[in-house]
């Protein structure tokens, strides 16, 4: 199977698709899920265009994808597939239904025994001046293109200070964040696109992204196994490292996640070595630390 390939045709068609839904988002059909996310018929066509094109390239493809009754195969517990493909037709939805704003993505990613291998991220308007921004990244060959070429890494000697903690709209928020914030952290709470936000700690986009942040650390508390695994897959490429919030290894992801009905890490972080440690020593200390009386 010829990766490059197939990720080359899939990015033209889901650029397509997707330009030819957002030119009439007014006429679209959308809908709210039970999890208070947004459904569109923009995410149902793209989902079955991608499962329709790995099914041709690998016709006994297991397929975990977010929205259609065609991607509802999970793996039985004692189960243990060679390949899994995860989809993400759009991710960042509500942002994709707003014409201003960019902040969405189409998302393949690619499992080998449960590791997350390749992986494809197509963000149509993206770019200065919506201009698109595709990346391509083979753990293989440890490589991580973006619009063909190589890709800048988000590693320089000087950490950025600035973190994706998001959350939902609703949620409280929890102590570490003001701990964070103490120790000189500019914070982004609101959720977008958790994939972009996790190529955003993983690449540096600035020159192709005008205004776009680096983020030293990303996290998530119950993420979407199709919203985390190529954020995870190009993390593993830079160097990045990856834990739930008690610092564990968040890698292979166990059969028991991707065996749920709505597959789900119970917490994302990734990030640079330093600032997951410290943010996982943090997030430790403001569970268990007592409030002080007045």
């Amino acid at each position: 199977m010829n990766l490059e390939r197939l990720w080359s045709e899939l990015a033209t068609e889901i650029l397509s698709t997707l330009a030819a839904y957002r030119s009439r988002l007014s006429e679209i059909d959308v809908q709210e899920k039970a999890d208070q996310t947004l459904l569109t018929e923009a995410d149902l066509a793209v989902e079955k265009m991608i499962i329709d094109r790995l099914r041709a390239v690998d016709p006994a493809a297991r397929v975990l994808a977010e929205e259609s009754g065609s991607g509802s195969w999970r793996p039985d517990v004692d189960e243990e597939p060679e390949r899994i493909w995860i989809i993400d037709p759009i991710d960042g939805t509500a942002e994709f239904v707003r014409p201003q704003s960019t902040e969405f993505c189409s998302v393949v990613c690619l499992l080998e025994r449960r590791e997350p291998v390749a992986a494809l991220i197509v963000a149509p308007e993206l770019g200065t001046g919506r201009a698109p921004v595709v990346v391509h990244a083979s753990r293989a060959d440890s490589t991580i293109l973006v619009n063909g070429l190589p890709a800048t890494l988000n590693n320089g000697p000087a950490p950025a200070l600035v973190a994706s903690l998001t959350r939902s709209a609703t949620s409280e928020a929890p102590p570490h964040e003001s701990a964070m914030v103490r120790a000189g952290y500019r914070l982004k709470t609101r959720t977008t696109s958790q994939t972009l936000d996790m190529l955003r700690t993983a690449l540096d986009l600035t020159d192709l992204v005008e205004g776009a942040p680096r983020f030293d650390l990303f996290h998530r508390r119950r993420q979407k196994v199709w919203d985390g695994l190529a954020g995870l897959c190009l993390g593993e490429i830079v160097g990045l490292m990856s834990t739930d919030i008690d610092g564990n290894r968040r890698l292979p992801v166990s059969i028991e996640t991707l065996a749920q009905p709505e597959p789900t890490f119970a917490s994302t972080v990734m990030g640079r070595p330093e600032a997951v440690k410290w943010f996982v020593e943090v997030a430790r200390n403001s569970r268990t630390e007592t409030p002080k009386s007045s």
